[in-house]
This record gives structure tokens, C-alpha cells and sequence, in this order.
């Protein structure tokens, strides 16, 4: 482990060095723990098992349960040691890949940290563990994420179960799009910047910024999904969060409103005016805006880099996600449009998209996808996993 290289282009250190910069960081936390000197071990130990094969997670619970003991912990002591290695990434992937909303997130986290005092330390190993990785791996957004998991999973260990979502009744910014949307037959849009970080942490050059909060209300059709992601893209705004959802209309309104509520944030510059967008996204549900071709343009400009040879992407089925939707994941190399690409795919394969959680982490893209039948019954088995082949074999293509 000695001097041992990161495969991944969001570390600036080698593993060795990664364990001390992490237990540095801990140290900073210690007064946010009950248990400070279980918190600076595991920060020690996280990362051990990426000496050894497999998932170096598991290879370091192992390690992590022998070492402790040796260290002198008693048994419950060494299980949280082992506890904290094993699922040194839960939090984080959990926050940026699920949906916070669906219970089934929520009980899996607590089912698989077991208590308080082990949650309170997982999130500040999460947290020393990011900073002490490189500035892309810890944001505001990501903290914010975080640290909402952490405040419904540390409520379910307290004895709350978490209630089944239901559809929020709308706000009345939501329900003036709407009505607009539907006296007008075209989009309505909002931006709202998003002005409170979360506590103790600074906005000023956060590589990942918590970005705008951007509502649409359109008239229901087909390919929303694809034209509002394709427009984004070609005014280079970067999704961090996507949920869509029909909107129950006030009596005495006719008509079939899709809302959507998105977290976006400008790749650079400021933030398009609302107008522009809208005025792109009419065009693109049209069909007078070539977004498929336009985005192909941009991405022929870009130089081509010789000998770097991305991994293929693959999409995979997590039928345990969620009781409520079907959730397939895409890892990717991340593009421009790509998002536009996704949500082509699937409304070719005829499935709804309830939400979308966007992570992107240097040059790989992890999305998850929460997608349901025409009905709104999560997918069968068999027709989840073939819109996965259908939507890897397009992304490979």
C-alpha cells in the first residue's frame, strides 16, 4: 500500500498518503463525535483494503476487525471500527445516486449502520474522507445532500419509521406555472438561485456550487424529458437533481400539466436569462431545434486526447432500491448531452422517469434513474433489464 497510486483522477494522493490526509482531517471533527479516538482509527484504516483484490471496502472490514482488536478495543468497539470501513461510501453515493425521498433509502442506510453513535461518526469519516481526497470530491451540494440522509436516517434509528411520499400539493409558484402553462399551450419557467449554503460551510469557490433552483410547467406530451436535458446542455448548465411529476390542476382548469422541479448550476459564467430557455425549449419540443446536432458540433470541436481509451459504459438494475420505482443506474464516461441522450433512450422505451439523481466525479458520471411503467407501477424484471441493454447498447453506440 506503500506509495501506492490512485486509479482515480479526483485523488492528489497515494493511498498511504490519502489514509494520513483523512485522519488529519478527522481530527477537525473530533469535537462533532462522541467517540473521537474510534473516528481518527477508522479514518486511519478506511482505505486499507485497496491493497488487496475485490472490493477494498469489504478487504478492509477484514482488516479493520483484526487491527482494531490488536489495538486493544473491546468487541463493540472493533464491530464499529469494522462498521465505519466497510461503509466509508454509503453516505455520499447514497445522498448523490438515491432518492432521499423513497423510504426504502432511507431504511437500508439505517439497517446497515445500526445506530446513532455509529452514524455520527460515519458522517464525519464521509466528510474527512472527501476533503482529504481533492476539491472534486466535496461541495456544498454534496454536503447538503449528505447531510439531509443523515437527518432522516438518524430519525428512523430514533424509532420514526419513514411515511410512504405522497404527492406534495403544489406551492403557489408551482400552481401559477401551471395555469400559465395551460392558457398558453407552451412551457413556463422559474429560476430561483439557491443563497444558503449549509452551515459552516463557505460559497465562494466551491467547484460544485448549489446552484438554481429551475421549475417548469409544460403541457403533458411526449420527449420533455430529453428536450429540457438537451437544452440545458447546449447553454452548458450542469443537473445535479431532476424529479417530474404530473400536477393535479385547480378546479375549473383543464388540461395535463408535467411540473418539473431541477437543481442546476452554470459549468462556468452566469446563469442564461429564463426567457432564452424557454425561448430553446419551445423550439426543441417542436422540433425546429436540432439539440441532437447541435451538441454532436460541440463535441466534434473538442480535441481528441490520443491513447486515452474511456471505459464503456454500463447500466445495471437495483430491483432493492425502491418498492416504488424501478431504479437503473448508469456509470458513463461523463459528456456533453449525455443526460439528453439517457432521457431519449428511455422515452423511446416507453417508461416515465420520476426523478433523476445526477453524480459526477472528474471524468465518470454515475446517474440513477427512478423509472416507472405507463401506470406507474415499477418495471418487471424482465422488461427492466431489457431497457437496461436497450440504454447501455445506445450509450455504447
Amino acid at each position: 500500500m506503500r506509495c501506492r497510486p490512485q486509479r482515480n483522477a479526483v485523488h492528489l494522493w497515494t493511498v498511504d498518503r490519502h489514509l494520513i490526509e483523512t485522519a488529519v482531517r478527522a481530527s477537525e471533527f473530533t469535537r462533532r463525535v462522541s467517540r473521537p479516538d474510534l473516528l481518527l482509527v477508522a479514518a486511519l484504516l478506511h482505505d486499507i483494503g485497496k491493497g488487496w483484490p475485490g472490493d477494498h471496502s469489504v478487504a478492509g472490514e477484514i482488516i479493520a476487525k483484526d487491527v482494531a482488536a490488536r489495538i486493544g478495543f473491546d468487541r463493540h468497539d472493533v464491530t464499529v471500527v469494522a462498521t465505519l470501513v466497510r461503509h466509508h461510501l454509503l453516505l455520499v453515493e447514497t445522498a448523490t445516486r438515491r432518492d432521499l425521498e423513497d423510504p426504502a433509502t432511507v431504511r437500508s442506510v439505517a439497517e446497515a449502520v445500526g445506530s446513532q453513535g455509529t452514524l455520527e461518526l460515519l458522517h464525519a469519516l464521509t466528510e474527512a474522507d472527501a476533503l482529504a481526497t481533492g476539491p472534486a470530491a466535496w461541495s456544498s451540494w454534496r454536503g447538503s445532500l449528505v447531510a439531509d440522509l443523515v437527518e432522516r436516517v438518524s430519525a428512523v434509528l430514533a424509532g420514526d419509521a419513514p411515511d410512504d411520499p405522497e404527492d406534495a400539493a403544489p406551492t403557489a409558484e408551482q400552481e401559477r406555472l401551471a395555469i400559465e402553462a395551460v392558457a398558453t399551450g407552451s412551457p413556463v419557467l422559474s429560476l430561483r438561485a439557491q443563497t444558503e449554503p449549509p452551515a459552516g460551510q463557505e460559497p465562494s469557490g466551491d467547484p460544485e456550487p448549489l446552484g438554481v433552483e429551475l421549475l417548469i410547467a409544460v403541457p403533458d406530451q411526449p420527449g420533455v424529458l430529453p428536450a429540457v436535458a438537451g437544452v440545458l446542455a447546449m447553454h452548458r448548465l450542469t443537473v445535479r437533481t431532476a424529479e417530474l411529476r404530473s400536477l393535479t390542476l385547480p378546479d375549473g382548469v383543464d388540461g395535463s400539466v408535467l411540473l418539473l422541479d431541477w437543481r442546476v448550476a452554470a459549468e462556468y459564467g452566469s446563469l442564461p436569462q429564463a426567457a432564452r430557455l424557454r425561448a430553446d425549449l419551445v423550439r426543441a419540443l417542436d422540433g425546429s431545434l436540432d439539440i441532437a446536432g447541435r451538441l454532436a458540433e460541440r463535441d466534434a470541436a473538442y480535441p481528441r486526447r490520443r491513447g486515452v481509451v474511456a471505459p464503456p459504459p454500463r447500466v445495471s438494475v437495483h430491483p432493492a432500491a425502491s418498492r416504488l420505482a424501478t431504479v437503473i443506474e448508469v456509470r458513463s464516461q461523463d459528456a456533453p448531452g449525455l443526460l439528453f441522450r439517457i432521457g431519449r433512450a428511455l422515452e423511446d422505451a416507453s417508461v416515465l422517469v420520476r426523478s433523476a439523481h445526477v453524480s459526477t466525479l472528474g471524468a465518470n458520471a454515475v446517474d440513477a434513474f427512478y423509472v416507472t411503467g405507463p401506470q406507474g407501477a415499477p418495471l418487471p424484471g424482465d422488461e427492466a433489464e431489457s431497457v437496461a441493454r436497450k440504454l447501455e447498447e445506445t450509450l455504447r453506440g
